[in-house]
């Protein structure tokens, strides 16, 4: 999958796992959207690494691998004390 792949998938998995995990990306829309990018750049680096071979394709293991990028930086952020506690 291409970079520019990557970046439009993080995006929305960026959005979708701000929605769905506790705790918000710091810095509103755009920290979220870069937050999802750079969490799926993270998910795939990760199981480029697990599975020893790239993603390659636009498919539901891809959408899985962003988004758990994703949700993993969220959580590495939020623990780390730059990402507010979500208030309901």
């Amino acid at each position: 999958m291409g970079i520019l792949s990557w970046v439009v998938l993080g995006a929305i998995m960026g959005l979708l796992s701000n929605w769905l995990v506790p705790g918000k990306f710091p810095g509103g829309v755009l920290g979220t959207i870069v937050g999802g990018m750079a969490g799926a750049f993270l998910g795939g680096a990760i199981f480029s690494l697990a599975a020893n071979r790239g993603v390659a394709g636009f498919d539901v293991v891809s959408l899985l691998i962003a988004f758990f990028g994703a949700a993993l930086l969220l959580t590495i952020v939020r623990k780390a004390g730059y990402a507010e506690p979500r208030t309901q």
